[in-house]
């Protein structure tokens, strides 16, 4: 069983991989509203989904009170907007009010642009419709594999219909405003010959009126993800040689950079913790993944690792930080 936070105040909303918002140095803002997915893509990076195994906590975040953060954050880079991007270690569908985010960020003038990637396993045509409405600019749909057979296999789902995600993903294209990336995301040996026949079907229904069509992902072995059995990850090289290739084969550009959505460096939110630092965490519960516990200091979530089994909600341990990477913090505990 996994904790559940419903978050509406009180704890912090910058500082965690998992919720709330993840600043990167650019004029583009992270929003993680719920960390939940109905699916256990067999290439998940973050082991998301029913099947996970590592996974003790799930979040799920006001959309109010994420839209304050998302503000504070601007300000505090010295913006006048910024494009905010709703992504999520699952899949952003599944918050219960996920078109009032949209709504909120649109009227708060503070958001350029507001994009948001889904694997499409909860949208519906109605759905779609309340986000065009809400005033959504982009949809990045992962569409992995256009074959029946080969999608549910990649998504570890059984019931995963990807005909009626490409339904609905023609609809967005033909009779919206909002405009339609498709972000396959290539697993070499599953679905290589899947890639030219999405470019294809991608361009045939209209996709990319604004931005690109196509943002397609290589799959990657991470630490904590799941590891497809006997897939070697491509090299860089690899994968960029082959978008090349399509891109001369199919005219479309496939080699994408940030200028392409209007993304710049910006100032950061500023670094709380310096990597080595002690400090004092207040202990708020379990933490995300097994052996970790959720803590708050000096405003910012804390993810504490290395000890703490038996340490109740309240108590102030003494840890001391070892990353802060996009002002995402770890700290070990002393023992």
């Amino acid at each position: 069983m996994r904790a559940l936070y419903r978050i509406d105040g009180e704890l912090p909303l910058i500082g965690h991989i998992a919720f709330g918002v993840i600043d990167r140095g650019t004029n583009l803002l992270q929003l993680r509203p719920t960390s939940f997915c109905p699916l256990s893509c067999i290439f998940c990076s973050v082991d998301a989904g029913p099947r996970s195994r590592m996974r003790t906590a799930e979040f799920v975040v006001s959309p109010r009170y994420l839209v304050e953060w998302y503000a504070w954050s601007v300000r505090v880079k010295g913006l006048d907007a910024a494009h905010a991007y709703i992504d999520a270690v699952g899949d952003p569908l599944t918050h219960p009010q996920i078109v009032e985010l949209v709504r909120l960020l649109k009227n708060s003038g503070l958001a350029l642009t507001v994009a948001l990637e889904t694997h499409g396993a909860l949208l519906s045509e109605r759905l779609a419709e309340e986000l065009d409405e809400a005033g959504l600019d982009r949809i990045n749909l992962s569409v992995d594999a256009i074959d029946a057979t080969r999608a549910k296999l990649l998504s570890g789902t059984p019931w995963f219909d990807v005909t009626r995600v490409m339904r609905v993903a023609e609809y967005i294209a033909s009779s919206l405003r909002m405009d339609l990336l498709i972000a396959p995301v290539w697993v070499p040996g599953y679905n290589d010959s899947e890639i030219p026949q999405i470019i294809e079907w991608a361009l045939k229904i209209g996709a990319g009126k604004k931005w690109p069509p196509l943002g397609i992902q290589k799959y990657e072995a991470h630490k904590y993800g799941r590891k497809v059995p006997g897939i070697k990850p491509l090299s860089w090289k690899e994968f960029y040689h082959a978008l090349r290739k399509w891109e001369d084969e199919y005219s479309v550009k496939l080699v994408l950079s940030p200028r392409d959505f209007g993304i710049t460096k910006a100032e950061r939110v500023p670094y709380a913790f310096e990597v080595g630092e002690r400090i004092t965490v207040k202990v708020v519960g379990p933490g995300w993944l097994s052996g970790q516990l959720l803590g708050v200091s000096k405003g910012r979530v804390v993810t504490l690792v290395g000890g703490g089994r038996g340490l109740s909600t309240g108590t102030r341990v003494q840890a001391r930080v070892v990353r802060n990477k996009d002002n995402i913090y770890i700290a070990r505990i002393f023992e």
